[in-house]
């Protein structure tokens, strides 16, 4: 039976977890999707909002188990997140993700989560999780190079003269069938989710293949989306090149937008996951509340986010967009997979850049990229003394 003040606190502490969802879908995972197909004129900003939200509730439905779960139990060590804890986490941090949608800059949502729960579970007598701050970090600092490096790679490929796009694209198709068909889902069930490679492979015996150790049946289920994929670009390029392109960035726009579900909702919800037990909760069910709540975001406040990454910070076509899209959708889905919380603006911004500067930096502003990155990083440092010292004064208070 849960105590009257313990029910209060809790009822508190899932009023702060709604808001979080809709600071998160107002923010990062409502806006940064489609950022670049909208720069590129291939959808309008408020069909942009409409979509994404839609997507982010499935998303965060049929991949969100990971990184909830990650947020929620492994950042500090011990039982530490209490009602109190949870409720002071998510109300600091989505403060400051709000600050930042309401003043036009995006606040990495991921470093203010993080910082947040781990001060406030600090300051309750946790111990620090140095193994998965090594992950954590090594995850943050590596996206803007891995992420804006391959946006590079792909936007001069995509520019070069010698290799018709009607061949370009058509391969990049290929290798976005090849990352579809390998991302898990927690709905086809196994430890972690399977993939629907793994799924279509399990009809036939399992033959693993020597060296590069991957079971034949996944491999030839992976070649199956690659040549189906490959093929579709391929035939919408041939029919109209303009159109085939924006349709492109368009399915790309989306497979973000579910990611970005997937990932994003466990920053909404993971504090509460300790909780859960004491009201008996199952986690789907805080799934799909923490999934409702992006919806709402994007569909009432992302369009203004959207608008800010879309034009403020360059002023992208069709294959930059592209670009940018396909290494975003790669670390989203890494970032999952490996149940790391990681910040959809670090990534599509970071992409932005890469493939920004393949046009020789045309329509980059380097001051507002400068102030981004110190929004992100003062976001983790005032997230984690804001979320300190407030517990710190309401635990001595009670």
């Amino acid at each position: 039976m849960v105590a009257g003040s313990t029910l209060a606190t809790l009822v508190v502490a899932a009023l702060a977890s709604l808001f979080m969802s809709w600071s998160i879908g107002a923010g990062s995972s409502g806006s940064t999707p489609f950022a670049p197909a909208v720069g590129a004129n291939a959808i309008s900003v408020m069909r942009a909002g409409f979509i994404v939200g839609v997507l982010g509730l499935s998303g965060a439905i049929l991949q969100g188990a990971n990184v909830t779960e990650a947020v929620g139990t492994e950042l500090v060590v011990g039982s530490v997140l209490t009602a109190t804890a949870s409720t002071v986490a998510l109300l600091v941090a989505a403060a400051l993700v709000a600050i930042g949608v309401f003043a036009g800059y995006p606040i990495a949502t991921a470093f203010t989560v993080t910082g947040a729960v781990v001060g406030v579970g600090l300051a309750n007598g946790g111990g620090p999780a140095i193994a998965k701050y090594q992950q954590i970090v090594s995850l943050w600092v590596l996206t803007p190079f891995v992420g804006g490096g391959i946006a590079y790679g792909t936007a001069r490929l995509l520019r070069n003269e010698s290799i018709p796009e009607r061949t370009a694209v058509p391969v990049l198709g290929g290798i976005v069938g090849l990352l579809i068909a390998n991302i898990r889902f927690a709905a086809l069930g196994g430890d972690g989710g399977r993939s629907l490679a793994e799924v279509g492979a399990a009809a036939t015996p399992p033959i693993v293949l020597p060296v590069v150790d991957v079971d034949l049946g996944v491999a030839v289920v992976s070649g199956l989306f690659v040549a189906v994929a490959a093929a579709l670009v391929r035939r919408e390029m041939n029919a109209d090149q303009a159109r085939g392109q924006r349709r492109f960035l368009l399915v790309l726009g989306g497979l973000v937008a579910f990611s970005a579900g997937g990932s994003q909702v466990g920053l909404a919800i993971g504090p509460l996951v300790p909780l859960l037990d004491a009201v008996a909760v199952p986690l789907p069910a805080l799934l799909v509340g923490g999934g409702l709540g992006l919806l709402v975001g994007s569909w009432t406040g992302a369009p203004r986010m959207i608008k800010a990454l879309s034009q403020d910070y360059s002023s992208l076509g069709p294959r930059r967009s592209i670009a940018a899209m396909i290494p975003s959708f790669a670390i989203a889905q890494a970032a999952v997979a490996l149940g790391i919380p990681v910040s959809f603006n670090e990534i599509i911004v970071s992409a932005i850049i890469g493939s920004g500067y393949a046009a020789g930096g045309a329509g980059v502003s380097r001051e507002k990229m400068a102030k981004t990155a110190l929004a992100w990083i003062g976001s983790l440092v005032l997230a984690f003394g804001v979320a300190y010292a407030t517990f710190a004064g309401v635990d001595a208070l009670l």
